[in-house]
C-alpha cells in the first residue's frame, strides 16, 4: 500500500546543503577560537538554527575560548551560510520523487528545521520545490519544539489531514529520524552507502538513493 502522504525534510534530503551548512558552522566557530570536529558537525544536522547555535556556543566554552552569545555567533555564521546555500544542487532523484508524488496525487509537506526565509533562498533555483505547497518551517509559529521532537511531523500530518502513522517521512539526519519515529511515521532514511548499517534505527527503511522509492 502506498503512503497517505509524503513528508520531506529539505537539507541533505532534497537539496545537498549539508556540507555547505557544516562549512559555515565550522568557519563561524573558528572565528571564536574553536575548531569543530566531524562528529560535532554531524550532530548539528537536522536541528533548528537557534538550537544549533546554543550547542556550538557550549562547545566553544568547553574548548576554553570565550563563548559568544548565540546572536553574536549567528551574526558571523549567517552571512557565510547565506552565500553558500543557494549554490546547493538537488539530491539525486529528489525532483523526480516529488513529481512522482504529484503524478500519483499523493499529498506532500516540507518538514524542515530551516526558517521560512532560509528556505526561500535555498529553493529559489529549484522551481520543482513549488510542488510542495504545505510546509512546516523551523520558525513556524505553530511549532512548539523542533526536531528531534516529533512536533514538526505531527504538525505537517495535521495540516494535510492525515494520520501520522499512514505517512511516509523521508529524512537523512539523526535528529530528523528520531523526530519522525516519535511521530509514528513510516520512516525512510537516506544514508550513504558506506555508512554503518548498524547505525540504522529499528523500524527505519534505509535508502541509498531517492530513486529507490517505490509504491
Amino acid at each position: 500500500m502506498g503512503p497517505a502522504a509524503c513528508l520531506f525534510d529539505l537539507d541533505g534530503l532534497l537539496l545537498d546543503t549539508e556540507p555547505l551548512q557544516a562549512r559555515a558552522w565550522h568557519k563561524a566557530a573558528a572565528h571564536f577560537g574553536c575548531q569543530l570536529g566531524a562528529e560535532q558537525l554531524l550532530r548539528l544536522r537536522g536541528q533548528r538554527r537557534l538550537d544549533c547555535a546554543a550547542l556550538v556556543c557550549r562547545w566553544i566554552a568547553a574548548s576554553g575560548s570565550n563563548p559568544p552569545s548565540s546572536e553574536a555567533l549567528l551574526a558571523v555564521r549567517q552571512p557565510l551560510a547565506d552565500a553558500l546555500v543557494p549554490t546547493a544542487a538537488a539530491m539525486d532523484g529528489a525532483a523526480e520523487l516529488v513529481q512522482m508524488c504529484r503524478d500519483h496525487q499523493v499529498p506532500m509537506a516540507l518538514v524542515t528545521s530551516s526558517t521560512q526565509d532560509a528556505v526561500r533562498r535555498k529553493a529559489a533555483p529549484h522551481r520543482w520545490l513549488q510542488l510542495i505547497e504545505v510546509r512546516v518551517y523551523g520558525d513556524d509559529p505553530a511549532l512548539a519544539a523542533g526536531k528531534p521532537a516529533p512536533d514538526p511531523f505531527l504538525l505537517a500530518a495535521k495540516r494535510l489531514g492525515r494520520n501520522p502513522g499512514d505517512c511516509w517521512a523521508f529524512e537523512d539526519s539523526a535528529a530528523g529520524i528520531e523526530a519522525a519515529l516519535a511521530a509514528g511515521c513510516q520512516v525512510y532514511a537516506l544514508l550513504p552507502s558506506d555508512a554503518d548499517a548498524q547505525a540504522t534505527p529499528a523500524g527505519v527503511t534505509r535508502l541509498n538513493s531517492l530513486r529507490d522509492v517505490r509504491w
